[in-house]
């Protein structure tokens, strides 16, 4: 597998894509969302997108699973399988708020080997793939090198749903701003995780994700030199579903933070 020309041949699939939803981001019509649960809305350039994706992306590798957050397709592929997001930060995209992207990686036997993540409304294609370093619109990108959470900027995301945990979330929230630069929140996990990739973020944490909310921006992180754990400080957060990514200076700082509310 050469994965340098597939990664390439995915990032024009993914473009594609994206011009799909930027054109629509002009026209939409916020009457026209559902709701697949509390607080989760979906549309109908949610479902179209991830068909699209889903279309060239069979092309590429034929036999090959996908997980994708619309459930467009169900197939589970022996060695490989695409993990999709269309539109990370749906809530965003429908309330005209510029912070969304599509999210794709590729695993091979269990182990990412790909990671496309495209920004839409700044034109940020951040990627990966296995051998090769990360990159940002073809520039190497790195995580950041402060060195502690005092000189540091955190990303995290805030849970809509699944509430049980949220006493515990917003002590750990409250330590965190003390001791940092700031905490934001973007709304879209995989522009968190990219962002912390090329150094903007220090580092992210979430609970209650989704794989396809991260799976392509784990690998991207860890190709540009930072740490992915989940909040035990383990690395089963593919199915934990809770991720602490960091530069790598600040993850036995935060681990240790984490474990006081989430231990």
């Amino acid at each position: 597998m050469n994965y340098e020309l597939l990664c390439n041949k995915v990032i024009s699939i993914v473009k594609l894509t994206g011009n799909f939803i930027r054109k629509e981001s002009l026209q939409f019509d916020a009457n026209k969302i559902e709701y697949k649960g509390l607080n989760d809305m979906v549309s109908y350039v949610d479902k179209t997108a991830e068909q699209k994706l889903v279309q060239n992306l069979e092309k590429l590798i034929p036999d090959a699973g996908f997980i994708t957050e619309e459930k467009t397709i169900n197939r589970e592929g022996k060695i490989y399988k695409w993990i999709i997001d269309p539109l990370d930060g749906t809530t965003n995209f429908i309330h005209g708020i510029p912070a969304y992207g599509i999210s794709v990686a590729l695993y091979e036997g269990g182990l990412p080997v790909m990671g496309v993540v495209y920004e839409l409304n700044r034109g940020e294609m951040f990627y990966s793939y296995k051998g090769g370093s990360a990159f940002m619109n073809k520039k190497e990108i790195h995580v950041s090198v402060n060195p502690d959470l005092k000189s540091s900027l955190l990303a995290t995301g805030f849970p809509y749903y699944q509430f049980d945990k949220q006493p515990q979330y917003l002590k750990l929230l409250e330590e965190m701003m003390q001791k940092s630069h700031g905490v934001r929140r973007i709304g879209a996990a995989a522009v968190d995780l990219v962002y912390t990739a090329c150094g903007r973020f220090d580092a992210f944490f979430e609970y209650n994700l989704q794989q396809w909310d991260f799976a392509a921006g784990c690998f991207i992180i860890q190709q540009a030199g930072g740490e992915v754990f989940d909040f035990s400080g383990g690395n089963d957060y593919f199915n934990k579903r809770e991720i602490l990514a960091t530069n790598g200076k600040l993850t036995a700082e935060m681990l240790e933070a984490i474990k006081r509310y989430f231990g």
